[in-house]
Formats: C-alpha cells, sequence, structure tokens
C-alpha cells in the first residue's frame, strides 16, 4: 500500500487502483476480496490488551505501605493461632488493606472506554461497488483497495482517495479541530503532509455536501483514526503529583519503621532475653505504629468533597485524584474551537462599502441600510439554525449569516414570501462563488450571489477600496464573505448564472468563531496566579493568531508555531523554544501529544482541554485531561479526566481553586497523622532501649491511629479554602510535601509528643506507682488519645486562631466531645478497660492527664505564629482582595 503523501495524492486513479490490486470501476473482485481480507483484517479499531483484575490488585498490593501492613496481618494471625491473642488486629488491617486496594482500582484510569466510543463511532454501513455491483456494507468488512461513495450525512468509514466527487465539502473537525469545512477534489496535488492532502478523505469525518467516489487506502488501526486509538493505546499515565509525595512519605515512615523495628526486636531478644514472640508482637505494633492507617481514607474522601464541589461548580471529575491535581497546573494547553470560542461561526464586522466597517453583535442593531442588505443576501443561503428537535445543517459560513438575520428577526421563509427562488447555481470550489434567481412581487428577475472578494466585480466600489478592506479583515483573523445583486432587465435565460458582473454591493461580511466572552478574565485570573495559558488548535494561524490576542493569551514577543514548523524541530531543539511559544496551530493529534509531553519532561503539570477525537491522545498524556460536555466528543470525555458541563474555560480557573483546597487539606492531615505516627515509632525504640518493653499494645495504637486521630482527620478533608489561597503561583512539580513549613511543624509536634509520651509514662509507672506498668500505660493512652484530638485546632486552620476559627466546625466539635466521652467512659468501667489493656486511675492521675492533654495544642500554635511572623505569612495567608 502506498504509504508517502506523494504516491497517495499525486499517483493517478488508474495506477493507484493497479497498486491496490482493484479496479477503479467495477471495485475489487470475490478473489481479491479474499486475499485483502486476509491481509488486512477487519476494518476495526484495536483495544489496548486489558490486564486481569488480579494482576492489576497485585500490583497496589506492591507498594510499601501495603507490604508492611500485609506483614502485620501475617504476625497478627500467627499469634492469633499460636497464642491467647485476639483477631482484632487481623480484622481491622485486612479490611484496610482492602479498602485501600478498591480505592486504587477505583482511581484508574479508562482508555478502553475512549477506544470504545471510537469503535462506536466507526460501525455502520457503507455503499460500495464490487464486481461492477453496488452494495451496502457494515464498514467493517471494507478493505483497501474497496470502491465505496458517500453523499451528504455520510460518515467517512476509512481513508481513501478521491477518483471522482462533485461539490464535495467535509467536515474534518472531528480530526483537525478547524471549524471550517474543507473542500475536496480528485483533483492530484502534491503535499508534504497526508493531512493537508485536499483529494483524500479520512475516516471519522462527515460529508457535509456534495457527492464522492474513492478507493480505500487504509483501515482500522491503519487510518487516521486508528492511528489516534494507538496513541491513546500507548498512553499511559504516570502517578499524581499527590501519589508521588505520599508514596515518598510511606517509604520513608515504611523504612524507618523496618529499621526501628529490626533494632527493637534484637535488642528485646538479646538484650532483655525477651521471647520471639514477645518481640513479635514489640514488631506489629510498630508497624501499626508506623502505618497512617486512615490517611488513604482522608485523601480519598477530601478528593470525594472536591468533586462534590467542583460539580456544583460544573465540573464533572471522572479521576477523582484530578482533583488534588489540577491545583498545581502550571500550563493549561487549550484547544480553540468550541473551547475558547463559540463554536458557531459568526458575523462580526459588516461594511456596506461607504461608511466606516461597523462592529456586529447581538445587542448592536445594524443601521436601516445594511439591513436591508442583509434581507437580500439571506436569500441566497440554504443552511438552517440548531434547534431542540434539529442539529444545524449547512455550511458553516451561511449559517453564520442566517444567525445574524435571527439576530434581527428575520428568517429565509418570510423574506422568500416576497421574492421566491427559481433557480440556484451551487458552490463550486473553483469559481468560489454561489448564487440564486429571484423574482420580486413586481415581476423583476435578480440574482443575489456571494462568494470570495477576488471573484466578484462591482460598480459602486472600486476594487481598491475593496480590497483593501478584504485584507483588514483577513488581518483580523476574519473569513470574507462579499455579496452582490444584479439585476435583469428582461426574464434570464437558462444561462442566466453566467453573466453576473456588473453588481450592487450588498457588502462584506468578516466572520469568526467568536471567543467566549468569559475567557479573557479567566486567562488574565490564570495568569495572575502563575498558570501559563496556551492554544493549541488546528486551525489556521491567522486565526489561531487572532483569537489568541483578542483573549490575551498572544503578547508582544510571544510566538506562533505550526504543526509544520514543529515537525522541522526535534525534541532537544523544540524544548529549547517551547517557552517562548503560546499558539501552536496546524497542530496534529500527534503534534499535541508531542507538546504536552515535552512541557512535562520540562517539569510542568499540565491540563489539556479539547473536544474532538483529535484531542484524546493529549488529554490523557495531559495530568489532567479536560473535556467539553456539550460540545465534546465521546471519545473526548471518555479519555479526559474532567468534563466542564458548561463548556466554559473559567470554569477550569474555579477548579483550579477547589483543587489548591484539596491539596490544602490533605497536607493538614498529614501533618495530624503523620507526625504522631513518628512520636509513636521512636517512643516505642526508646522504650525497648530504656528496658521497658511495649509501652502500648497493638489495640491502644489501633484506637489511637484509627478513632482518636482517624476520625477528627475525617473533617480535615471538608474544611473551606482559606483566603490567599489563589496568590501564589503553584507548587513546583519537584517540592516536597514537607513545604511552606509543614516539614518544620511535623517535627516540632512529633518532638512535642515523643516528649510527653516517655514523661508521662515514666511518671505513671515509676512516681505516681510502684511500678506498675499498666498504671503508666494508661495515662500515656489517655493522653495520646485526647490530647491528638485536640490539637487539630491549631492545625485545620493555618492562621492564628479565633474564637470564630474555633465554632466554624460544629460538627468537628461536637465529634471530639463525643469521643472523648467514649474514652472516659471505658477508662472508667473496669469490664471495658480491661479488654484494651486498660487500668483504674486515681483522681490525681486524671488530674494530670486532664492538664498534660492542652500541651501539644498550645506548643504547636504558639510555634505556628512564631512561623507565621518569621516567615511573614507562607500563600496561605495573604488576603486576595487586596491583590491587583
Amino acid at each position: 500500500m502506498p504509504n508517502r503523501p506523494s504516491d497517495l495524492t499525486q499517483m493517478s486513479a488508474a495506477a493507484l487502483a493497479d497498486k491496490l490490486t482493484t479496479n477503479q470501476t467495477t471495485g475489487l473482485t470475490t478473489a481479491q476480496l479474499q486475499a485483502a481480507r486476509a491481509q488486512y483484517g477487519d476494518n476495526a479499531l484495536a483495544a489496548a490488551p486489558k490486564i486481569p483484575l488480579w494482576r492489576r490488585i497485585l500490583g497496589h498490593l506492591q507498594d510499601i505501605t501495603s507490604l508492611i501492613l500485609i506483614f502485620a496481618v501475617a504476625v497478627s494471625t500467627y499469634l492469633a493461632l499460636t497464642t491467647d491473642s485476639d483477631w482484632t488486629k487481623v480484622f481491622i488491617l485486612a479490611a484496610i488493606i482492602v479498602l485501600n486496594v478498591g480505592i486504587s482500582l477505583f482511581q484508574e484510569g479508562r482508555a478502553e472506554k475512549a477506544i470504545a466510543s471510537l469503535q462506536a463511532m466507526s460501525d455502520h454501513t457503507v455503499t460500495v461497488i464490487r464486481e461492477g455491483q453496488t452494495q451496502t456494507i457494515s464498514t467493517t468488512d471494507l478493505v483497501p483497495g474497496d470502491l465505496i461513495q458517500l453523499v451528504p450525512g455520510d460518515i467517512v468509514p476509512a481513508d481513501a482517495r478521491l477518483i471522482g466527487a462533485g461539490e464535495l465539502v467535509v467536515n474534518e473537525s472531528i480530526l483537525t479541530g478547524e471549524s471550517e469545512a474543507v473542500v475536496k477534489s480528485a483533483t492530484s496535488q502534491p503535499v508534504e503532509r497526508l493531512e493537508e492532502a485536499g483529494n483524500i478523505v479520512f475516516s471519522g469525518t462527515a460529508i457535509t455536501q456534495g457527492w464522492m467516489q474513492a478507493l480505500v487506502i487504509a483501515t482500522g488501526m491503519h487510518t487516521a483514526l486508528g492511528k489516534i486509538a494507538g496513541m491513546i493505546n500507548q498512553t499511559q499515565r504516570g502517578q499524581t503529583l499527590l501519589d508521588q509525595r505520599l508514596n515518598v512519605l510511606a517509604k520513608r515512615l515504611s523504612l524507618f519503621a523496618v529499621a526501628g523495628g529490626v533494632v527493637t526486636i534484637l535488642l528485646s531478644t538479646l538484650l532483655h532475653n525477651e521471647t520471639l514472640v514477645d518481640s513479635l508482637m514489640v514488631g506489629v505494633s510498630l508497624a501499626i505504629a508506623a502505618v497512617p492507617e486512615t490517611l488513604p481514607v482522608i485523601v480519598t474522601l477530601a478528593l470525594t468533597y472536591g468533586v462534590q464541589q467542583m460539580a456544583k461548580r460544573h465540573a464533572i471529575i471522572r479521576r477523582v485524584t484530578a482533583v488534588e491535581t489540577i491545583g498545581n497546573v502550571t500550563v493549561i494547553a487549550s484547544d480553540k474551537t468550541g473551547t475558547l470560542t463559540q463554536n458557531q461561526m459568526t458575523v462580526v464586522r459588516y461594511w456596506d462599502g461607504h461608511e466606516a466597517p461597523q462592529p456586529v453583535a447581538q445587542d448592536t442593531p445594524l443601521r436601516p441600510a445594511a439591513l436591508q442588505n442583509v434581507r437580500q443576501v439571506l436569500l441566497a443561503t440554504n443552511a438552517t439554525l440548531a434547534t431542540e428537535d434539529q442539529a444545524a445543517v449547512g455550511d458553516s459560513t451561511e449559517q453564520a449569516l442566517v444567525r445574524l438575520a435571527a439576530d434581527h428577526a428575520l428568517t429565509r421563509d418570510a423574506v422568500a414570501q416576497d421574492a421566491p427562488r427559481l433557480a440556484e447555481d451551487p458552490f463550486d470550489s473553483h469559481k468560489k462563488t454561489m448564487a440564486t434567481l429571484h423574482r420580486d412581487a413586481d415581476g423583476r428577475y435578480f440574482a443575489i450571489i456571494k462568494g470570495a472578494v477576488d471573484r466578484l466585480q462591482f460598480r459602486d466600489v472600486t476594487p481598491h477600496a475593496l480590497q483593501e478592506m478584504n485584507d483588514d479583515f483577513a488581518q483580523e483573523g476574519l473569513r470574507v464573505l462579499a455579496a452582490g445583486v444584479h439585476r435583469f432587465l428582461e426574464k434570464p435565460g437558462a444561462d442566466w448564472a453566467t453573466a453576473l458582473d456588473d453588481l450592487d454591493f450588498l457588502g462584506l461580511f468578516g466572520i469568526m468563531d467568536p471567543a467566549r466572552p468569559e475567557v479573557p478574565a479567566a486567562i488574565k485570573e490564570a495568569q495572575r496566579v502563575g498558570i501559563r495559558p496556551v492554544m493549541i488548535t488546528g486551525d489556521h494561524p491567522a486565526t489561531a493568531t487572532a483569537i489568541a490576542t483578542q483573549i490575551g493569551i498572544l503578547h508582544p514577543g510571544d510566538k506562533v508555531m505550526t504543526g509544520g514548523e514543529l515537525a522541522q524541530l526535534d525534541d532537544d531543539a523544540f524544548a529549547e523554544v517551547i517557552d517562548d511559544i503560546r499558539v501552536f496551530a496546524r497542530t496534529t493529534p500527534a503534534d499535541k501529544l508531542r507538546i504536552v509531553k515535552t512541557w512535562q519532561n520540562r517539569g510542568e503539570v499540565v491540563a489539556m482541554t479539547g473536544d474532538g477525537v483529535n484531542d484524546a491522545p493529549a488529554l490523557r498524556q495531559a495530568d489532567v485531561g479536560v473535556a467539553m460536555g456539550i460540545t465534546g466528543t465521546e471519545v473526548a470525555k471518555q479519555a479526559a479526566d474532567m468534563i466542564l458541563t458548561d463548556d466554559n474555560f473559567a470554569t477550569i480557573i474555579s477548579a483550579v481553586r477547589q483543587g489548591r483546597v484539596v491539596y490544602q487539606n490533605i497536607l493538614k492531615a498529614v501533618e495530624f497523622l503523620v507526625s504522631v505516627n513518628f512520636a509513636q515509632i521512636l517512643t516505642m525504640v526508646a522504650a525497648v532501649l530504656l528496658g521497658w518493653g511495649a509501652i502500648m499494645s497493638p489495640e491502644q495504637l489501633l484506637i489511637v491511629n484509627i478513632i482518636a486521630d482517624g476520625i477528627p482527620g475525617l473533617f480535615l478533608s471538608r474544611e473551606p479554602g482559606e483566603r490567599g489561597i489563589m496568590a501564589f503561583p503553584p507548587l513546583a512539580k519537584d517540592a516536597s510535601i514537607w513545604a511552606y513549613g509543614l516539614g518544620q511543624r511535623v517535627a516540632v509536634r512529633a518532638g512535642t509528643y515523643m516528649t510527653l509520651i516517655l514523661g508521662t509514662y515514666a511518671l505513671g509507672r515509676f512516681t505516681l506507682s510502684t511500678n506498675v506498668p499498666a498504671v503508666g500505660m494508661t495515662m500515656l493512652f489517655f493522653l495520646l488519645a485526647i490530647g491528638s484530638m485536640l490539637d487539630v485546632y491549631p492545625i485545620k486552620e493555618r492562621q492564628p486562631l479565633t474564637r470564630a476559627s474555633l465554632t466554624a466546625n460544629l460538627w468537628l466539635t461536637r465529634t471530639i466531645m463525643i469521643l472523648i466521652a467514649v474514652l472516659v467512659t471505658i477508662g472508667l468501667t473496669p469490664a471495658l478497660a480491661n479488654i484494651f489493656g486498660l487500668v483504674a486511675l486515681t483522681a490525681t492521675q486524671w488530674l494530670i492527664v486532664a492538664v498534660l492533654v492542652w500541651v501539644p495544642a498550645v506548643i504547636v500554635e504558639t510555634f505556628k505564629r512564631w512561623q507565621l511572623k518569621k516567615t511573614a505569612g507562607p500563600a496561605w495567608t495573604i488576603d486576595e482582595s487586596k491583590i491587583g
């Protein structure tokens, strides 16, 4: 099969038919068909091989946190079977593992659904000629060499070379993103890129006008649509920044715990002559202390809450972790058509040949003379606008004229009542004009003609003035349409369309797909918060430049690059210049994918927006793929992480803010949980070194980690965003999870708890009792359980605590009060206390605990205030209202 553009576009129909082993008139024979089917297979898109469920589950059990939990389950099971230890630890730890794996499976991408959408798109019927007989077959039965015929409304079933066509117009926006339909012909022509060929039609595109007969040159995965499917299959989404940072955290905690566990077991058995069972019990305790079991649940709840909040703001999240990732994007690479623009061609400028050009807007009425001209031009249109029951029909340029008329309460049917259409000379790609013949109420004949400026001759406008205005419109990125009227002195003959000169000027119409009105403000806001907006489009560079300048993406000094120019650069050369480029025009799906990858390789977090099939590979590759919910194709939606139900670019900025809120709340949960875990590990090791043994039982550690820390920690997932959250640039991709002073606060809090834990245990065991370990363990338990709940308040608010912030979340306060009451009840009820290895405390011991539980909150709040004063406040302490 020919594979070079010059072969496909310049080869004669006969030569191509010979190359494909077919006949350009009668099509394939039965023998040729069988040979082709054996060689090429079905005309269908192949999905990537699915990974079995068991392998996916196994993959999620290989991270260090899961391995430690599995080890703890194994040891706990062994102890439950061989000693009098109960099964509580086994069930709790196993449930946590199952929950974490379930969450991970839920968050995985769905590339196979995007492929299914592509397959559905390409599955229909087609008219084909085989052995000289016309027949209708399923598109999956097509093979290279088949002779197909298509008419308006048909979807092109495979890539094909035209051998005959008449007035053929094809909508290729699904592949190119370009809003303007493309005129095609069977004429041979040299091109550098196959995508630019005017005599090739591509699978998945739609015939909007004319007819065609073509030889199929590629089917299935070899088509333009198939190449996109292949890119989706091959594109693997990496871990999110949150995943990476939490994994690093888990590894460090786990390695720290493993080292501590090995040291503890050795010390217990060799130095203190403890039995293996007792040493393993200490090892289980360390494993429980090391892993913040509730952190994955809190993270999921924070992300889920973010999903709910974004849904209220017209952003539907398909991949939960995208909630956090969108908050840290540094580049928003956006498709133009349907995303930054309204995806409907509109008349935005009008010139009547005499007065200054008039801006056209829905709320700006045309001058009376101009409105009369529009009435006449409307007669030479065939397009209809979309309604609730019917999609728009016709050429996009004519739709713009019809839309202009509708804005001024004009319809073609109403206007045509006074001047019915008698004949039509349809648009032709060679003459580039279209005309209609009419007769008015007085019986006079006239013709309306519209088309390219250089193909019309007017008697009342000088060619120089017309060309000058045409150039001005073109420099603004407008598609220019001229129109005129020819009045006949007598009834015209059958050749009326051949003498349409000496025209009365009806106007020059500047047409474009205008920017969405809310986009410029959203672009400005994105730039203000450190996000770089970039346009990637299949449209013409002039059109893209005009829109990008209008909405604020393109500024003096910024550059525009075409797909052809991009193809001339290797990866290193492209990476050197990408910072200066704000607009990429005439891009292919592969170009878009390459652009996104290059940004990511430079350390940027990329959000890609789009609505077409051509955007799908880049949407999947991006850190956050954003699809349009109204105009977007199903393929784009399935490949994306987030879908905008209002197709509003400004919604992305709102999502960025919510994403930052989610990330901030997750950091609060890390601070709240991890510092206590560090303290628990250090104190367990220290206690063994001191010869005290395990100072807390596994059951007690589980209560602290899951109930005392976990339940209050859940409320951190629903904290509202603090002021100033959009004041600073996004967090750098290589930034540590400990940035913005988090590491310092965790260290202070861990050190505080370590001192209190060891001090309280020693006080209870050696001072307030006669060397009774249970007393020290009980006092320590209540100190850790209650104290870690109370210091959630200085953690949930980054600014100094106030009365308002203390009472802002009543459910948190009520829950903590209930939990404290439950814990105290356990301590005061002998039967319950005995289950958890606790003993009764004296009034003095209770009083000491009641005082000590406030110490962590006081120290954390004091350090936070000192830290804010020293650093003039991190990002979240700046008042957004004071930023210009």
